[in-house]
């Protein structure tokens, strides 16, 4: 099922085999067997066919369950992201597909244009779906050797600030895993305080940080292992010491597929939504070993217990 590419989408998933669509979300929801969203109980939950004698399931509507133990109706969709959505399954996979393949993420009016959808419908259906790719739970901390670094996205207009730094743009503070993870966030402002809290959340006080000259790390060594400093001020990018090799070069290189989305592809990413394409970002990062099907699939996956209303990202 995970090795699905974008024929075999296309060859089982369309308008007029959506059955087929809702039953393969049902073995990725539920490979265990059928969950009631209600009460929980596993495999206790039975599909409700149309009856041909009386009026009781007449009219059922197809994909729809009924638990044993709690007596209440649910189909696959309910408890994510597609709960009350008028687009088809199959657009929706499709939708998935595209954000998940694409190394630097697909437009609104690209998903528009594609999946026969209004701008209205293929915006907001990618903002539900970076809405299922955000990071698991903080319980899971970085660990081992991690970079980090800052930089900013958008606006073009120069203005005091750091040296370099254009005023209207965005900081962004990445935290990367020396061959692991990463976790992208936006701030107001670079500031020792928001780095602090930033890295002390997601960081384990074990790790060995490695960050720039910027003067906002200063705290680090007290909170860390050890705190290694590239002077990127004087030119330096890459240094050796005690058998370590210091940089913050894999940051560097997250950066640069980031502002590629921006640049070819996005164009332009309001402050108010950038934390949501920042977790594409950090999703197809995070899972750039797998193959394109098994990141989908990781990422359907995760629409489960998220739902996301239109009014909610419109005004926030």
């Amino acid at each position: 099922m995970e090795n699905l590419n974008l024929v075999d989408i296309a060859c089982q998933f369309n308008e007029e085999k959506e059955a087929q669509a809702r039953i393969f979300l049902e073995k990725l929801r539920w490979p265990n067997g059928v969950v009631c969203p209600h009460c929980g109980i596993v495999g206790e939950a039975y599909r409700l066919q149309p009856s041909t004698k009386g009026k009781k399931h007449k009219h059922v509507r197809k994909g729809v369950w009924k638990c044993s133990p709690c007596k209440e109706q649910f189909t696959v969709t309910v408890g994510t992201i597609f709960e009350d959505s008028h687009i088809p399954l199959s657009k929706w996979l499709f939708a998935y597909y595209f954000l998940c393949s694409s190394k630097k993420g697909m437009s609104a009016h690209q998903l528009h244009r594609m999946l026969g959808v209004t701008y209205k419908s293929a915006w907001f259906m990618a903002h539900r779906i970076r809405y299922t790719m955000r990071a698991e739970p903080l319980r899971s901390k970085l660990k081992g050797v991690v970079e980090v670094d800052e930089t900013y996205v958008g606006g073009k207009r120069k203005g005091p600030g750091r040296p370099g730094v254009e005023s209207n743009k965005a900081p962004v503070v990445s935290l990367v895993e020396r061959k692991g993870r990463v976790r992208s966030f936006h701030v107001d402002r670079v500031t020792s305080t928001n780095l602090r809290e930033i890295m002390t959340e997601n960081i384990w006080p074990s790790a060995g940080i490695m960050t720039d000259d910027f003067k906002s790390y200063g705290f680090v060594r007290k909170g860390f292992a050890s705190h290694d400093v590239i002077d990127h001020s004087s030119g330096k990018y890459v240094r050796r010491s005690k058998g370590k090799v210091i940089h913050t070069n894999t940051a560097e290189n997250f950066f640069s597929i980031l502002k590629r989305g921006v640049i070819g592809v996005y164009h332009h990413w309001s402050k108010k939504h950038l934390h949501r394409y920042l977790s594409e970002f950090d999703f197809r990062y995070n899972a750039r070993e797998t193959t394109d099907g098994e990141r989908t699939a990781k990422a359907i996956r995760g629409a489960e217990g998220k739902r996301l209303t239109y009014r909610k990202p419109v005004s926030i």
